[in-house]
C-alpha cells in the first residue's frame, strides 16, 4: 500500500515553484524598473511633493487578498507606479525642504541594489570580510571628514537615535565605581543626563529604554541662539552634585533640530573634564556640513567629544539609513556590548573586526557599500561642491525673505541651510502670527508643488525650509519663495 506525503505534495495540476528568477529575468525585469526610475528622475519637477488622499482611501488601495500565486513582475510595477508613488511623501524631491532634507544619490540607489543582492549580514569578519574591511575604512574616511580621532571606537548603525542610545549605554559603563552591565541599576545612585531644551527628543528615549527616567533629563533653557549656556550646565551640574546624584552625561549639539543651534562645545567640554562627565554630542545633521567652505570656519571642532554621532543619510547623498556613532575611546563601545555565545566564536587575526560587538544589533546590513560608492564617485571635493551649492540656495531664501515686508528669518544665528521664516504684519499679537503661519504653512503643503515643517521657538509658529537635496536648484527655492508669499497674501489679505 502506498502513501503520499501531503505536506510536500503540490495541487493538483499546479506543478512545484522552485528557484528564484533566473538571470535572464532579473535582467529583464531590472531594466524594467531602472527605466521606470530614470523616467521618475526625469518628471521629478512635474510630480506633486505629497499626495491628496486621505488615510482611508490610501489604505483601501491595498486592501486585496493575500496573492497565492504568482504575479507577472511588470504587474507589479504598474501597481507601485499607479498606487504606492503618487502617494508617497517624496523625501528625494527637488522641492522637499520639511525636516531635513536628504538626498539618494545615484551611486547610492545601484549600491542599495547591489547590497540587497549580495545580501550579506555585517556581524562577524568570517561572515563578511570585505564587508566589514570596507566598512572600516569607510569609517575612517568619516572620521577624517569630521576631524574626529580614528583610533576609538566606530560603527555605522541606523539612525541617530539609536546612536544617542547606544552611546550613553557606553558612557554609563564608563562611570567609575558602577558594574551596571552585571548588576544593574538596583541601589545604585541617580544617574543623570544634562542638555538644552533644544536637543533631539531621542534624547528622552534613551532615558526610558536605559532605565534612567524622564526626570533625570536635566534640559536647560537654551540661549536666544538656541544654545546651551556653559554657566548654566556648570551651575546646575554642581547643585544636582550636592543634593546626591551622580551626572552621567552631557549632549551638546551641532546644529538643533528646529533651528540649527551650535552649542560651545569646547567651554562645555571643558566643563565635561572638570566635572569627570562624558560628553557626546549630537552632530547628526551638523557634522558633514563641515566639508562646505561657507560653513566650516562657524563650526566648533568636533574631536573634544567622548562620543559622536554624525548622519551620512542627511547630508552626504545617502539613503536611509545610514548613522555613524564615533567614539574617541578605543573599547568604550565593545566593553559595553560585546556579548559572544559559543555559536558565534570564530577566529580572529591581525585585522579582523567583528561590528556586532559595538552595539545592540546582531544582524546588520552592508550600510557601508553605498557610503563606499558615493565617496568613490564624487569624491568630497564633489560632495562638498553640491552642499555649498546647497547653502548658497538658502542664503538666496534668507535674501529673499530678508527684504520683504513683514517676513523675518528668525534663525539667521545659524550656518547651516536651514531657514526658520515668520510672516509677522503689524498689530497682530502672538496668537494671531502664530496662526496665521500655520495657515500659510498648510496652504504651501496643501498646493503639493513644495513641502515645508514647522517648529516653535521663542518667537513663535515659524515655517522651516531645510534645503540639501542633491536635485534641488535655484529655480526650486524661487518657487517655494513664490508659494510663501502668495499663500501670505490670501491667509492674509484682509489684514
Amino acid at each position: 500500500m502506498t502513501t503520499t506525503d501531503h505536506r510536500s505534495a503540490p495541487s493538483a495540476g499546479t506543478p512545484a515553484a522552485v528557484g528564484d528568477w533566473t538571470p535572464e529575468e532579473l535582467e529583464r525585469n531590472g531594466q524594467l524598473l531602472l527605466k521606470r526610475l530614470s523616467e521618475h528622475f526625469a518628471s521629478l519637477r512635474t510630480q506633486p511633493v505629497t499626495t491628496d488622499r486621505s488615510a482611508k482611501e490610501i489604505h483601501q488601495l491595498f486592501d486585496e487578498p493575500l496573492p497565492t500565486g504568482p504575479q507577472d513582475f511588470a504587474d507589479v510595477l504598474d501597481q507601485t507606479w499607479r498606487d504606492v508613488r503618487p502617494h508617497l511623501t517624496q523625501w528625494n524631491h527637488p522641492r522637499f525642504h520639511a525636516y531635513f532634507s536628504n538626498s539618494s544619490s545615484g551611486p547610492a540607489i545601484l549600491a542599495e541594489t547591489a547590497a540587497a543582492a549580495l545580501n550579506v549580514n555585517v556581524m562577524l569578519w568570517d561572515a563578511a570580510p570585505a564587508a566589514a574591511a570596507v566598512e572600516s575604512t569607510v569609517l575612517r574616511w568619516l572620521c577624517e571628514m569630521l576631524a574626529y580621532p580614528a583610533d576609538g571606537d566606530a560603527v555605522l548603525v541606523d539612525g541617530a537615535s539609536l546612536a544617542t542610545l547606544y552611546a550613553l549605554a557606553a558612557a554609563r559603563e564608563h562611570l567609575t565605581g558602577l558594574d551596571v552591565r552585571r548588576t544593574g541599576l538596583a541601589g545604585g545612585p541617580v544617574l543623570r543626563v544634562y542638555t538644552s531644551d533644544q536637543t533631539h527628543s531621542s534624547i528622552d528615549k534613551a532615558a526610558i529604554t536605559l532605565g534612567l527616567g524622564l526626570d533625570n533629563v536635566v534640559r536647560l533653557p537654551a540661549r536666544p541662539d538656541g544654545s546651551l549656556d556653559p554657566a548654566d550646565l556648570d551651575a546646575r551640574l554642581r547643585a544636582d552634585v550636592a543634593a546626591g546624584y551622580r551626572p552621567l552625561a552631557v549632549v551638546a549639539n551641532v546644529g538643533t533640530t528646529s533651528t540649527g543651534g551650535i552649542d560651545p562645545l569646547a567651554d562645555i567640554a571643558d566643563l565635561c573634564a572638570r566635572h569627570g562627565v562624558w560628553l557626546h554630542v549630537d552632530a547628526a545633521y551638523g557634522g558633514f556640513w563641515r566639508l562646505a567652505d561657507p560653513v566650516r570656519p562657524h563650526l566648533p571642532e568636533l574631536a573634544v567629544a567622548d562620543s559622536l554621532v554624525a548622519n551620512p543619510h542627511k547630508v552626504l547623498l545617502c539613503p536611509m539609513e545610514a548613522s555613524a556613532l564615533l567614539s574617541r575611546h578605543r573599547d568604550a563601545l565593545t566593553n559595553t556590548f560585546r556579548l559572544v555565545p559559543e555559536y558565534l566564536t570564530t577566529r580572529h587575526e591581525d585585522g579582523s573586526v567583528d561590528f556586532m560587538n559595538y552595539s545592540l544589533q546582531l544582524g546588520r546590513q552592508f550600510r557601508a557599500l553605498k557610503l563606499w560608492w558615493i565617496l568613490k564617485s564624487f569624491g568630497t571635493d564633489g560632495i562638498a561642491s553640491r552642499l555649498t551649492a546647497s547653502a548658497g540656495l538658502a542664503d538666496r531664501l534668507r535674501t529673499a525673505a530678508g527684504t520683504a515686508p513683514h517676513w523675518q528669518v528668525t534663525n539667521g544665528h545659524t550656518p547651516f541651510p536651514l531657514v526658520c521664516l515668520r510672516y509677522a504684519p503689524e498689530g497682530l499679537d502672538r496668537a494671531a502670527t502664530d496662526d496665521l503661519n500655520r495657515r500659510i504653512h498648510h496652504r504651501v503643503n496643501a498646493g503639493r508643488r513644495s513641502f515645508v515643517s514647522h517648529t516653535v521657538t521663542g518667537d513663535g509658529y515659524v515655517i522651516r525650509v531645510s534645503i540639501g537635496n542633491i536635485h534641488t536648484r535655484a529655480e526650486d527655492v524661487d518657487a517655494l519663495w513664490d508659494e510663501l508669499t502668495d499663500a501670505a497674501r490670501k491667509e492674509g489679505g484682509d489684514l
